[in-house]
Parts: structure tokens; C-alpha cells; sequence
């Protein structure tokens, strides 16, 4: 037997023999389901030999047959009745455990966020996308005509979405172009270092959506709950159905605030912050001020992140302040960090460790932040280091600063878009789907292994829209991303050491070394953060005015 778990209640698996149901017993299920007709294959046990053995071994058996390919409405309804009525767990089959699969997938669908059926499917080994519309409308069946259509839909409205589209209109100008996204509110997210820092005022770094939107494109204000990629339909919460000729997927990372014990019921009190987050920026800036003695912990996840240097900004400016508020000698800083190095590229490793070592700051590396305890002011620590036995240490905190963990979101992890990670599969230097060749991905969560920045994506956009502009006009894409992203460290109030590399480590920087060299804490590269980067933008990035992006093009053979 393959036995495929879907839930703690419900496992399924493909046919079964009379003789196996003993086994089942002995696994602990206590009833059975057959999803199977009789007489549909030669060597099939009828269900009447499958209920005598249940019977014999005390398991409770029912007979709900579904022709292969002909899941109706109304056996889902029954299927749900079966699982609200049997004793569990409950062990169901037909000839694969498809249908098995899909009827618990409908019937969980009025209760079930559909990416968490989907991903429950996927992990027990079943694709779900033949009926993610109807699992989408709540396990029914939905009318299959579009409700609308578009030459170019684009998923996510942040800094890559923005910038594509108005990229795109720069290009064709007559292109009919949509955005998906149900936020009201834009951030501008490299600011909210500076606000935890007490340079910027958070205010600053929000625009409503509907000001950013590019002049003709259509703003969908609606979430995403499917891809079709095959039918060329993007499906949204409601069942709404949007086709496309081509999609570009960028929606951003899902910040996963739950994925540390107690992290959400102590954020913004307690002495628990996050730069992270747009309301929680001010207040690191609060502990930061009020901090006289004590000690302050700053956390990093695993990778990927977006922004990797920010948890050491936070770090380096929060220091900082306690240096010119003259306490930095009674407040013991701590940097906790999931990963084995300070910083990924090395040549700017030297310039951080002046920092870490001026501030007296600990390196705590293969140290992962596993939960939270607010009130008794105390973070537990997940300890991995290479050749020695993983351990969990529990540290005491006056202030911590967390980076969450991240990932891409659910409705993209489940998707026929994503790779066994679950990131959008592109090719990395055209960022094209390398399946779907009508689709592209950029921003933070496609899988190139380039640095998650605003950034990055900055440079991305006008590489998609030149190679989505190319495939319209019947070519090839001609233009080449070399994994561009910039990190601008803020090493101290009015110094930065602006980190720019690409692909492997790669040193790309766009200033000579006499105005900034991008190893060492310049004065430049703070007034480039500081005051040049943000009218940038909202004024040339979002509205398609490519400053310092223009894609580089296939070199002709």
C-alpha cells in the first residue's frame, strides 16, 4: 500500500486488496471510504470484498463511487457528510487516490484558505489544478467565462510591479495593461531603516496605491488565490477569472511574523521591535532613544531575506545612537545571525567588522531565533554550528530587533509557477519562466540567486518589459540581468557603505571610486540613501524613467 497522509484524519492512497485492510487496522484507521465503481478495471476487488474484510478486522466501510474525471458538486457535498459521520481517521481510495484527493479538496473548500488545500494536496503528492477554480469558489462549480482580459497582467503592486508597468507603457504605450493587489497603501520599505533610526518620519514612506498606478493601467484592488498557466487565467478570492496573454508575477515576500513562537503577541511592547514593519519602525526608534543600559539582541533568519543587510543596519545605527548619547559602554549589543558570515559578499566584510568591533558588538552566527517570551523579556535561540551537536540557548533581552523569517507566499508556493522551493522558476538571466513562456517574474520572489532588494528590482524591471516588449514584436529577449542588487549599510549617522555585486559575488558598482568606493563608509553614499534615492523612487522608478537601468543587451553574435 501507498499510504499518503493529507490531514491527521484523512489519509488516502490508490486500490486496495481484501488482505490489506488488516494492515489498516493496525495502523489505527477506523474507517474506510471507496471512491472506486466496481468493474472499472479487470483485477479490481469489488467493494463488497473490501466491506467483508473491513468488517472482519472492525473497521467501518462506505461505498461513494465517482466516475474518473466527473467529480460533481454534490459527491463533495457527500464525501464531507462521510467524514463528518465516520469514526476517524478515515483511510480513502479509488484507483490512484486522485479522486480521493480531490473530493476532500472540495469539500474543505468552504472553510479551507484554497492554498492551504493546495499545499496539503501537493505534499501528499496530488495536483489539484484541474479544480482549483472550484476550490476557489468554495468547492463549486464556477461558470469558466473570463470576467475580464488584458494584454499584460502584472501580480503585485509594490516596487517591481509599479515599475514594470509604467516601463512597459514607455515601450508600447497602447499595451492594456492590469495590476492585481488589494493593498490601499504603497510603501517605500528601504526607508523604514532610516525611521528605525530616527532619520526619516515613517509618514514619508507611504503614498496611496491609487497615486502610484500608472495613467491607463487598471488597478484589480482583489488578492490572488490561483495561477492557471496553462489557460492563461489568473484566479481571484471570489472566483473571479482575469485572462491574460502575458502575466508577470511579483507580488514580494510573505513575512513570516508566526513562524517564531510568541513573536506576535509581544511585537511593538515588551521591548520586541521590527524595522520590518511599517507601524513597528518608529518604535525601535523609541527603544533606541529610552535604551540606557541593558541588553540589545538583533536577529537574522535563514536566507533568503529581503534587504540581508538590514538587521545589521538596525544594529550599526542603534549603536550608533547610543555612542553619541554617550551609553554605548553600559548596553551589551548583540548580533544573532541563522547564517555563518557577516555579510555574503566578502570585500565588505572588513569595513562591517571595523563597525562591529567599534560599537563592541558580539557575532553570534548559526544562531536562529525559534520563540519569544515578552513579558519575561527572554528569546530562545535554535544553535546549529557546523560539527557540533544543535543545542537551544534561551537569552535575556532589554530590546531585540527581529528580522522574521520569510517566504514566498502561499498562493505563489503552491502554484504551477513554482519550483520544489517555491519561489517562481526563471531563467536568470531573462527572468522568463522557464516553463511558461509567456510569463515572467521579478522582485523578491523569483528564484535567481540575486540579492532581495528594492534595488535589484529597480534594474529588473525595464529587463522584463524589454524582453515581454520583444516577445510581443515576435523576437527573442534581448536584454540580460546580471543579478544587480544594492545594499546601502548604514554603518553609522551619516556614513554608508553602499554594497552594489551581482551574480556570484560579483563587484558592480555605479559610481567611480574617487565619488564612492563601495568597500569603505563614505559620506556620498549616506546623501544618496538619504536624500537622492528616495525622489528616485517615487519619481523616476515607479513612473518608468529608467535613472542608471537601462537593461543590458545580448551581445550580438
Amino acid at each position: 500500500m501507498d499510504i499518503k497522509t493529507i490531514t491527521a484524519q484523512l489519509s488516502v492512497s490508490p486500490q486496495i486488496t481484501p488482505a490489506e485492510v488488516r494492515d489498516l487496522a493496525a495502523a489505527g484507521f477506523r474507517s474506510i471510504i471507496c471512491n472506486r465503481p466496481d468493474g472499472e478495471a479487470a483485477d479490481q476487488p469489488t467493494f463488497e470484498e473490501i466491506e467483508t474484510a473491513a468488517k472482519a478486522a472492525g473497521i467501518e466501510a462506505r461505498y461513494l463511487p465517482i466516475v474518473s474525471g466527473k467529480v460533481q458538486d454534490e459527491d463533495s457535498d457527500e464525501f464531507e457528510h462521510a467524514l463528518l459521520e465516520l469514526p476517524g481517521p478515515v483511510f480513502a481510495y479509488c484507483r490512484t487516490g486522485t479522486r480521493s484527493a480531490t473530493l476532500w479538496s472540495l469539500a474543505q473548500a468552504k472553510t479551507m484558505e484554497p492554498a492551504a488545500i493546495l499545499a496539503a494536496t501537493k505534499a501528499a503528492g496530488y495536483d489539484m489544478a484541474g479544480v482549483v477554480r472550484r476550490i476557489v469558489n468554495g468547492g463549486k462549480t464556477p461558470t469558466d467565462a473570463a470576467d475580464a482580459a488584458f494584454d499584460v497582467v502584472i501580480v503585485g503592486g509594490g516596487a517591481a510591479g509599479i515599475a514594470v508597468a509604467s516601463s512597459l507603457l514607455s515601450r508600447k504605450p497602447g499595451l492594456d495593461v492590469a495590476i492585481i493587489d488589494p493593498a490601499d497603501i504603497h510603501y517605500y520599505q528601504p526607508g523604514w531603516t532610516m525611521v528605525g533610526g530616527g532619520v526619516f518620519d515613517a509618514e514619508t514612506t507611504a503614498k496611496t496605491m491609487g497615486s502610484l498606478i500608472p495613467k491607463g493601467v487598471h488597478w484589480l484592488k482583489s488578492a490572488v488565490a490561483a495561477f492557471e498557466p496553462k489557460d492563461n487565467a489568473v484566479i481571484l478570492d471570489g472566483c473571479r477569472v482575469v485572462k491574460y496573454n502575458r502575466l508577470v508575477v511579483c507580488p514580494g515576500l510573505k513575512l513570516d511574523w508566526h513562524g517564531v513562537d510568541g513573536l506576535v503577541e509581544t511585537l511593538g511592547k515588551n521591548g520586541v521591535t521590527s524595522n520590518y514593519r511599517y507601524d513597528l519602525a518608529p518604535y525601535t526608534w523609541e527603544l533606541v532613544r529610552g535604551l540606557k543600559k541593558g541588553r540589545a539582541l538583533f536577529t537574522q533568519p535563514p536566507m533568503p531575506i529581503k534587504c540581508a543587510g538590514a538587521p545589521q543596519k538596525a544594529l550599526y545605527l542603534s549603536a550608533n545612537n547610543w555612542e553619541t548619547m554617550g551609553v554605548l559602554k553600559d548596553i551589551d549589543v548583540q548580533f544573532m545571525n541563522a547564517g555563518g558570515v557577516l555579510f555574503g559578499v566578502k570585500d565588505y566584510v572588513p569595513a562591517l567588522m571595523n563597525y562591529i568591533e567599534r560599537y563592541n558588538a558580539d557575532l553570534n552566527f548559526f544562531h536562529n531565533l525559534v520563540a519569544v517570551d515578552g513579558p519575561a523579556k527572554t528569546a530562545t535561540f535554535a544553535v546549529k554550528k557546523p560539527d557540533t551537536d544543535p543545542e537551544t540557548v534561551t537569552v535575556e533581552f532589554d530590546m531585540m530587533h527581529v528580522c522574521p523569517p520569510q517566504t514566498a507566499p502561499d498562493f505563489i508556493r503552491v502554484s504551477p509557477l513554482a519550483d520544489a522551493g517555491g519561489w517562481v522558476d526563471v531563467d536568470q538571466s531573462t527572468l522568463r519562466h522557464k516553463e511558461y513562456d509567456n510569463v515572467w517574474s521579478l522582485g523578491d520572489v523569483m528564484n535567481a540567486p540575486n540579492a532581495k532588494t528594492a534595488a535589484a528590482a529597480r534594474m529588473q524591471a525595464p529587463i522584463v518589459a524589454e524582453n515581454l516588449v520583444d516577445d510581443i514584436n515576435g523576437m527573442s529577449p534581448t536584454a540580460i540581468y546580471n543579478g544587480y542588487g544594492s545594499c546601502p549599510l548604514t554603518v553609522e549617522r551619516g556614513k554608508i557603505v553602499l554594497a552594489e555585486f551581482g551574480y556570484g559575488g560579483t563587484l558592480l558598482p555605479s559610481f567611480p571610486k574617487w565619488l564612492i568606493d563601495g568597500t569603505k563608509p563614505t559620506r556620498a553614499a549616506w546623501i544618496l540613501k538619504e536624500q537622492i534615492l528616495p525622489p528616485v523612487y517615487w519619481k523616476a522608478m515607479l513612473r518608468g524613467k529608467e535613472w542608471m537601468a537601462k537593461p543590458e543587451k545580448v551581445s550580438a553574435s
